[in-house]
């Protein structure tokens, strides 16, 4: 059922469209966004976690499952319910789903069932939560509009999810009096939609004339056509694209002429490292310059943005916590209208302003933005994705665009995964004695488990069943809520409060276990015994992610092989794929394979750093510039560097754990004018192995000693065994493509622009081998190879073909 609201609520005129005028836009949010939108109250506090706790989610669908299954045949569950209100350019469609209806056929007042699962003792509730009633309070008014009725009921259910002691409150309600209050809460947000439906409007005029920034580079049209065509075809893409390719602008453009189209609705644009979110912004920032109407938000860590010494987010100790929900939405209504790109230090500046959490702020303004730059785990990493956006698990119109791709394996798995550690237990349960004997019994019993787990392994032990494990961390995370509930004070200290975290998201994550986790057990290094749930294969968590968007776009430099990434990342069976031109001459590239050294273990002696530091300084001594070498670690780095003369050239070398302010002085040893050349020695994978951009003549030469494959590990073998059994490319996907991948990023440093030239120097025999030069880019394949003898007559006429 639709209506048509005036200026004033009063003002209603019946429409019979069911479903709202297709001549009019639409904007769409759920009952629960919508009331807890408007009656938002309170501090933010993160002393206990979030407002939603995982146990209780999962615990409570159940619950949901349970009391559905008892109500009787006029009990109808999960009912979709759906009221438009039409103002007179666009309407609202209030939408979701009432937990039941009583309903069978012949009541005069039918009852709305709203469900909620907690820890907390139900009995002793007097009264619903507010936001709780006011969700059932939508449902009713919807259905009995629909329905005709001149009386509703509402029935709140709250069950204790330990329990299961339920408290039922029922209130009844007039008509009248329900469609006062919620056509006065349509008439409140109605400012709100009124500033999404104008921003939209303006944003798509502004798109139909945005025309592309630049010349387009050679194969850039090309790209750019090929994105478009895929959000077109709500599919997935993914682009191999090589430095010079033009893909930011390539990629960006299409999708913001795409939601000009109404093809989407908001762009998400997603990296992993800050250089690359900053490159984003700057695109952002040029079409804005150009008349692009969109409003554009980058969204900053929390413990980078936070104005505090040492983060603390609850309303005792943090004055930008205290209220926050009580002041936000006078705030943000006054920001919004404020500018079109909203950066890290404008939000700083509001959040002073307003005395509001500069991070919380961000995620507030970011519900109202039409393009959102952001870290992977803002979509992908299931405790810190955007829940506004995407908790109600459908399509929202979302365009993901996922810059620097290649991360996403290693940080998926790392976001999907998580260890429980014995000693944790222990120590825990040793704190807990003070506080809930219950707890204490619950981790005992846990201790128990995992001490006979412990006693069937020497090293590394799979494990096939884990029910027991997992039931009885259920009774330790109850045990926990419990204590919560009989201390309302207590705080947990930050080692039992991580400990707390872990549990709940190891619980979490078991929901999710299938064919592509790998259950074992092993010890660390300090021989502390851990169970580990472990994501060997991201790919059906992922393309649950992807389901969120209505398109999405993976692209890197390094997106090879397509095959290895394309098994990773998601489900989709032969997506599209294309390798984007480069517009840069590789005539001006030279790329060497040194024939006569390895990195391999058996061969770390003396006489092979001694001969890579040979290599080194003859490749450097061929021509004066700026080089940088990446080693596999830090160790090896240390070795190789004993037997470097530093003769004729300056040398540096990245340190361990280098602050920003030290990795800023790093880099501007490349800006110095100097008489000798410039040696800086780097760890391959490491900040500044990708994400910085050094052209011209600031770097003229890439080396790379070794083939960047991962150390031996317990994690690594239970990867190749599991591919082994499933691909039968153990090896490959656990060693060489990952390794390989850390080589192509550390070379991607070197010709960074059209004018560059440079030398890449892949130092290392096993570069030669057919399962590494199957892994090399196109722009390697005229790669030659090379001894410590004839490096410099191989390299020097390449040199002195540019002078």
């Amino acid at each position: 059922m639709s209506i048509k609201i005036n200026e004033t609520k009063n003002q209603i005129e019946n429409n019979t469209n069911e479903t709202g005028s297709s001549a009019l836009p639409m904007i769409r949010i759920s009952v629960r966004n919508f009331v807890e939108f408007l009656l938002r109250e309170g501090d933010i506090d993160d002393r206990r976690g979030t407002k939603d706790s995982v146990a209780a989610m999962q615990e409570g669908s159940r619950i949901h499952r349970k009391i559905q299954k008892k109500m009787g045949s006029a009990y109808q569950a999960e009912y979709p319910l759906r009221f438009v209100v039409s103002f007179d350019e666009y309407e609202l469609g209030i939408e979701g789903r009432a937990d039941g209806i009583i309903d069978d056929g012949e009541m005069a007042i039918p009852i709305i069932d709203e469900i909620k699962g907690m820890y907390q003792d139900v009995m002793a509730m007097e009264e619903p939560v507010p936001v709780h009633l006011a969700q059932a309070k939508c449902y009713a008014y919807i259905y009995a509009n629909e329905y005709h009725f001149s009386k509703i009921a509402v029935q709140m259910t709250y069950c204790n999810l330990d329990s299961e002691e339920i408290n039922r409150m029922t209130y009844q309600y007039e008509f009248a009096e329900l469609e006062d209050w919620f056509l006065g809460l349509c008439q409140e947000y109605k400012k709100w939609s009124d500033f999404q439906i104008s921003s939209r409007k303006e944003r798509n005029e502004s798109i139909k004339n945005l025309t592309f920034p630049f010349e387009f580079r050679p194969g850039q049209k090309k790209l750019a056509g090929a994105v478009y065509e895929v959000i077109r075809q709500k599919e997935l893409l993914y682009i191999q694209a090589p430095t010079g390719s033009g893909k930011t602008i390539a990629t960006i453009y299409p999708a913001v002429k795409a939601v000009g189209e109404e093809l989407g609705e908001k762009i998400f644009y997603l990296t992993a490292k800050t250089i690359t979110r900053t490159v984003a912004k700057d695109t952002f920032s040029l079409l804005l310059d150009r008349g692009l109407k969109s409003h554009v938000i980058e969204i900053t860590a929390k413990d980078r943005i936070c104005p505090l010494e040492e983060r603390t987010c609850n309303p005792e100790q943090c004055p930008y916590a205290r209220g926050f929900f009580t002041r936000i939405n006078d705030a943000l209504y006054e920001i919004l209208h404020t500018r079109q790109l909203f950066t890290r230090e404008f939000i700083e500046e509001m959040g002073e302003k307003y005395q509001l959490c500069p991070f919380e702020l961000s995620l507030e303004i970011a519900s109202w933005m039409d393009d959102i730059i952001c870290d992977y785990n803002y979509v992908f990493d299931p405790n810190v994705y955007l829940k506004r956006f995407f908790a109600e698990g459908t399509r929202g119109g979302y365009i993901f665009l996922v810059d620097e791709v290649h991360n996403l394996v290693d940080r998926a798995r790392e976001m999907y995964s998580e260890v429980i550690v014995k000693e944790e237990v222990l120590a825990t349960k040793k704190w807990a004695k003070n506080y809930s004997k219950r707890l204490e019994k619950a981790l005992e019993k846990i201790n128990r488990i995992m001490l006979q787990m412990k006693k069937e392994c020497d090293r590394l032990n799979y494990l096939q069943d884990i029910d027991e494990f997992l039931f009885s961390l259920m009774n330790v995370l109850s045990a926990f809520e419990k204590m919560f509930e009989e201390h309302p004070s207590l705080i947990l200290p930050e080692d039992e409060k991580n400990f707390y975290f872990t549990l709940r998201n190891f619980l979490n994550l078991s929901e999710g276990l299938d064919e592509n986790y790998q259950l074992y057990v092993d010890y660390d290094s300090k021989e502390n015994f851990r169970v580990h749930m472990f994501c060997v294969n991201p790919r059906t968590v992922l393309q649950k992610c992807l389901n969120r968007a209505e398109a999405t776009v993976y692209f890197s430099a390094t997106l090879l092989p397509i095959q290895y990434y394309q098994r990773l990342l998601s489900q989709k069976d032969n997506p599209y794929a294309i390798y984007a031109e480069s517009s840069f001459d590789f005539t001006k590239q030279k790329v060497l394979i040194g024939t006569d050294v390895s990195s391999k273990y058996k061969r770390r002696t003396a006489s092979e750093f001694q001969r890579y530091a040979a290599y080194i300084e003859k490749i450097v001594e061929c021509k004066k510039g700026n080089y940088m070498v990446f080693f596999p670690s830090y160790r090896f780095m240390e070795q190789v560097q004993e037997y470097m003369t530093c003769k004729n050239y300056s040398l540096i070398k990245q340190m361990r754990n280098m602050t920003e302010s030290d990795r800023d002085a790093f880099l501007d040893e490349f800006d110095k004018k100097r008489e000798e050349s410039l040696v800086s020695l780097c760890v391959m994978g490491g900040i500044f192995s990708e994400g910085i951009d050094l052209t011209n003549d600031r770097l003229i030469g890439a080396i790379i000693v070794g083939t960047g494959l991962p150390q031996v590990s317990i994690e690594k073998e239970v990867l190749q065994n599991y591919f082994d059994d499933t691909l039968g490319e153990g090896f490959l996907y656990a060693y060489l493509y990952p390794g390989m991948n850390k080589v192509m990023q550390s070379a991607g440093r070197v010709i960074r622009t059209a004018q560059d030239v440079g030398v890449i120097a892949l130092l290392d025999d096993r570069f030669l081998n057919r399962d590494y030069t199957n892994t090399f880019p196109r722009e390697w394949k005229g790669a030659q190879a090379c001894s410590l003898d004839t490096v410099e007559q191989t390299l020097r006429p390449f040199w002195e073909s540019f002078e």
